[in-house]
């Protein structure tokens, strides 16, 4: 039981590193983007109101949620592994 626990407790910490670590490089991607996409269209209005405009809209994206899949996946993977090795 305890080796589960030190698994569940070692494995919740190194998710969230990496969940971090793909977030904020997907943040930076985007705001590369809209800086990118403010220069090319002819500098519409204020750069900093564009790309924080921009970074709301990221926040309330599928593809920040998709992120989330970090967490799923590889749990779903292990419990998979053990049903199959101990029920099967």
């Amino acid at each position: 039981m305890a080796a589960f626990v030190r698994l569940v407790v070692f494995g919740f910490i190194a998710l969230t590193v990496i969940y971090f670590a793909i977030s904020l490089w997907s943040r930076a991607v985007r705001r590369g983007k809209l800086e990118r996409e403010w220069e090319e269209t002819g500098r519409p209005g204020d750069k900093d109101t564009y790309i924080e405009t921009g970074m709301t809209d990221y926040e309330h994206s599928l593809r920040r949620r998709l992120i989330l899949l970090v967490y799923v996946i590889p749990v779903t993977v292990i419990a998979v592994i053990i049903y199959v090795t101990n029920f099967m």
